[in-house]
């Protein structure tokens, strides 16, 4: 009888255990694997550059190769929807820029259509101010100067732009908005060919990148009178912010890291504190200082925040001024 009793109470242990559930598995850290970070934009230009010295911070941080693909076309939104669309583990990641906020309202048919919706921002990475620039041949030798002298002889001079519903186009657009000075428009496919006829006199004014602009400088051609950036840049510590003589004309070409949404707050985490440790690096500010390129340090609300202003922003601009996408 007591045999049969502790068999019974054996069993009945060994039933428990059974109906235990399972420990769940292990996952294993993220990263394990290498990442993909996407760019809108062509291999070889100060966007690309910057990209590539970030992801190879970033893989050294994370512990893992991120692979930077190129995705350009679409005003950027192949590269963007492509990341809008991926699987929210972590390992898809986004360069977004300016072009988020300004096709909303320059081409609606692009994807995404809500990037405050389709994107999880991560943190800022960096922007690049304009340098105004004026032919030496325009009789000015200020901000002040250029400005009067296009109100007195309105369509005299002709601007350049790297291409309709670029942020050059639309920072000008808004220069003429709220000064009233007016320039001709004269679309290029890129800085390059806009640069060549600057230096020819075809265009007289042109909103550059202060790397692209040094050389003309240099050798006389040009000269620069202010700064798009709300504040002054430490490079170039003497030229003006136009948004000291216009307020809300300030405006550069910004980088963000976004993710898929649903992206896991951890995951989140986890990249934001990679590409802080990644960005504090001091060889790379004293690469990209010179260059004209400021690095931003902003956790994802900036970033969101920033992306929010630029959506309002060129919702008002865009048709106020009868910019058309071509």
């Amino acid at each position: 009888m007591i045999q049969i009793a502790t068999t019974r109470r054996r069993l009945l242990q060994a039933g428990s255990l059974l109906a235990m559930p399972a420990p769940a598995l292990a996952q294993p850290a993220y990263p394990n694997r290498p990442l993909s970070l996407l760019i809108g934009y062509a291999p070889g230009g100060l966007t690309d550059v910057m990209v590539r010295m970030i992801a190879e911070r970033l893989g050294r941080e994370l512990g893992q190769t991120v692979v930077v693909e190129n995705r350009s076309g679409g005003a950027t939104s192949i590269a963007s929807t492509a990341v809008a669309q991926a699987r929210p583990d972590g390992y898809t990641l986004l360069i977004g820029t300016n072009s988020l906020a300004i096709n909303l309202a320059l081409q609606p048919g692009l994807t995404p259509r809500d990037p405050m919706r389709e994107l999880q921002p991560v943190g800022e990475v960096y922007y690049t101010p304009f340098a105004l620039a004026v032919h030496s041949s325009v009789p000015v030798q200020d901000f002040k100067g250029l400005i009067d002298y296009a109100r007195a002889n309105p369509g005299k001079l002709n601007y350049g732009s790297s291409g309709s519903g670029s942020v050059n186009h639309l920072l000008t657009e808004l220069l003429m908005l709220k000064s009233g000075a007016r320039f001709e428009h004269v679309p290029y496919r890129g800085a390059g060919p806009a640069l060549i006829d600057l230096r020819a006199n075809r265009i007289q004014v042109f909103y550059a990148s202060p790397l692209d602009a040094e050389p003309l400088v240099k050798e006389g051609i040009i000269r620069l009178v202010a700064i798009s950036s709300e504040e002054r840049l430490a490079s170039l510590p003497d030229l003006p912010s136009v948004a000291e003589s216009f307020p809300g004309c300030a405006g550069v070409l910004w980088q963000g890291l976004f993710v898929p949404p649903g992206t896991p707050p951890e995951v989140q985490a986890r990249l934001h504190a990679a590409l802080r440790a990644s960005l504090a690096d001091p060889a790379l500010a004293s690469r990209v200082v010179p260059q004209g390129v400021v690095i931003m340090p902003g956790d994802a609300a900036a970033l969101r925040d920033r992306l929010a202003r630029e959506i309002k922003l060129w919702a008002e601009v865009i048709p106020a001024t009868g910019i058309k996408a071509e």
